[in-house]
């Protein structure tokens, strides 16, 4: 089985990819965070990344896919869960192609820009990308490139809508709901 979770930076993606890893046993695969440890690597495309993601842009698709899949392939969980990927109809396009399969659900944590936007500033953890002006490009890049995403599983029926404004636990109310619905369907 296979997820996915959506959302704008600091919208809480990833505290409840936590919670469903420790509830409902999946492996969580981010994104944000492989390319993070790639970047900090003397690896081959470690300097690109740094450069992209401290322009807030987005890192071409193919390394992205590369390193979730390599990350796949160090697991024997056949239940996983991707944090912040695809973010664009070309990142989902190579994903599906490379990979030949899509996503049994798709949860997108939906947060006000003006809540992202403080959850993200005050988070403290450190990030070259966690300043007033990146997160402003990536808040563009996100709502530019998200929505067609969004709208594609959406009319596949997988998308999940999660209000991500309230407490920790009462967000993961809402996905243990969309869990208890997509585990009698998958």
């Amino acid at each position: 089985m296979q997820g996915e979770t959506r959302g704008g930076p600091g919208s809480g993606k990833g505290t409840q990819c936590e919670k469903i890893v420790e509830t409902f046993g999946f492996k969580h695969l981010s994104a944000g965070d492989l390319l993070r440890k790639e970047m900090v690597s003397d690896s081959e495309y470690g300097s690109m990344i740094l450069d992209t993601i401290r322009e807030g842009r987005i890192v071409p698709s193919a390394v992205t896919v590369k390193l979730i899949l390599r990350e796949l392939a160090s697991g024997d969980s056949h239940k996983f869960l991707i944090d912040g990927f695809p973010r664009s109809e070309e990142n989902r396009i190579a994903f599906e192609r490379i990979t030949g399969s899509e996503p049994n659900f798709v949860l997108f944590f939906e947060c006000p820009e003006k809540e992202m936007v403080k959850r993200v500033l005050s988070r403290n953890q450190g990030r070259i990308d966690d300043n007033i002006d990146t997160m402003k490009k990536r808040l563009k890049v996100f709502e530019a490139l998200n929505l067609p995403v969004v709208d594609y599983y959406a009319k596949k029926g997988k998308l999940h809508k999660i209000n991500a404004v309230g407490t920790e636990d009462e967000v993961f109310e809402q996905v243990r709901r969309v869990f208890a619905q997509v585990s009698t369907v998958t």
